[in-house]
């Protein structure tokens, strides 16, 4: 998939929000196949579009997947990272009924956990010095501190 870098804007935003995703199958199975990653990554690109989000990215192996998803700020990932896994078991199983296996005794294709990592954007060192550098204007009174203690 092409990777579009544009800053993407909505009613009351304006974003540019990407996550890395990695599922994994349950009890790491090995499990998928070339044509099951084909299925997989259609499927996931339909159920992003149905966020408002954008599937930029997919690859896996034979135990595990990464997704690439730039998403909208009214998104929460794991609201989006449960109906990609829900769907997708669901959808998979029909589609690949070699996927159902007495292995899969909860009868789930994913394990319940997975990795979301926010990407993109520069390094956490250089927002925080453009933060600090900002301009504030001097109003003769100290500057609150940004952990207030609780007593």
């Amino acid at each position: 998939m092409e990777t579009k870098q544009a800053i993407r804007t909505g009613r009351h935003c304006v974003f540019k929000l990407h996550a890395h995703l990695v599922f994994v199958t349950r009890y790491r199975g090995k499990v998928f196949t070339g044509a099951h990653l084909n299925s997989l990554e259609l499927l996931f690109d339909r159920v992003c579009r149905d966020f408002e989000a954008e599937l930029q990215e997919f690859n896996g192996e034979t135990d595990h997947v990464h997704l690439l998803v730039n998403f909208p700020p009214k998104v929460a990932v794991s609201r989006l990272v449960n109906s990609l896994k829900g769907v997708s078991s669901r959808r998979m199983k029909l589609l690949h009924p070699e996927l159902v296996q007495p292995a899969y005794r909860k009868n789930s294709l994913w394990s319940p956990s997975y990795f979301a990592g926010s990407v993109g954007g520069a390094p956490l060192s250089m927002v925080k010095q453009y933060i600090e550098q900002q301009s504030r204007p001097d109003q003769g009174r100290s500057r609150a501190p940004r952990y207030p203690s609780s007593h």
